[in-house]
């Protein structure tokens, strides 16, 4: 009441000069509304790891989103053009390809946008360009159920599997061209536990499996200096850990019965890989 006393004092024109004002500022809000009203989405990518290269190479043009039934509802949420390392993401190291602001709602699918060329795979020292045989057009499409809420950032996990992915397309043992035929799962980070421990001897390079059942859910390669590793993106429940030596000097072995909670990681220690029988 205060404030408007204080208006029909003022000359007219200095009113209408005032309200123009106003209604600027309540509608030069982005679209965000009076009390903020918009989520974030943040999109990370990580990987599941290839023995046989030493870098793939994966060049993604854009990331959206889609909160339609059809093809009219697709959102950019970045444009990285950018081009990344997928066996740099190992250990549980991750990669942020986009974060953006959004209405809220339920988001039921992402699509990365790959571009038609610069993906390659390194193999024995030698760059092998890869093609992606459906074409970049269509990209690589994950259903997914984000419900984007206000004030609340939801974080997606892309497990992009490097070891699935890259098809060799050449006579078998003498493979000159390599196809990428993408392999990628999506799991809300908020839902998900992780598994850490360390292989002894680090010498012994193990590839580490989270394995649930018959399923190989994720992996990854034991750093071979400190022989570290840690599994992320795992739902809730009981896995086995099972650590491959990639030295013949050592044997694999399986760690049973490893529980992985919601928010937590499960640390299991050291891992101790035997040196091989001889015979």
């Amino acid at each position: 009441m205060i404030l408007q006393n204080k208006i029909l004092s003022v000359p007219l024109t200095l009113l209408i000069g005032i309200s123009v004002l106003v209604v600027g500022c309540e509608t030069d809000d982005s679209g965000l509304g009076a009390d903020g009203g918009m989520g974030t989405m943040t999109v990370q990518m990580t990987d599941a790891p290839i023995d046989s290269a030493d870098a793939v190479n994966v060049f993604i043009e854009r990331v959206e989103v889609n909160n339609a039934e059809d093809e009219e509802g697709w959102t950019v949420l970045n444009e990285p053009q950018q081009s990344y390392n997928l066996l740099e993401l190992v250990n549980g190291a991750t990669e942020v390809i986009g974060s953006s602001e959004l209405e809220p709602g339920v988001y039921n699918q992402i699509r990365l946008i790959l571009s038609e060329g610069g993906h390659s795979v390194e193999v024995n020292g030698e760059v092998h360009d890869m093609k992606v045989p459906s074409g970049p057009q269509t990209g690589i499409k994950l259903n997914i159920n984000a419900e984007i809420e206000p004030d609340i950032e939801y974080v997606l996990l892309l497990d992009f599997d490097a070891s699935r992915s890259v098809v060799a397309a050449g006579p078998p043992g003498n493979a000159v061209k390599y196809l990428l035929k993408p392999v990628v799962t999506a799991k809300e980070e908020a839902i998900t536990g992780n598994i850490e421990g360390t292989a002894d001897p680090a010498e012994s390079r193990p590839v580490v499996y989270a394995i649930s059942g018959t399923d190989t859910l994720a992996s990854t390669i034991a750093d071979t200096t400190s022989g570290d590793f840690r599994i992320i993106g795992l739902e809730e429940g009981s896995y086995e850990v099972a650590l491959h030596s990639r030295n013949e000097a050592y044997q694999s072995v399986v760690e049973e019965d490893v529980s992985v909670s919601v928010g937590a990681t499960a640390e299991i220690g050291t891992i101790e890989l035997p040196p091989a029988t001889e015979e």
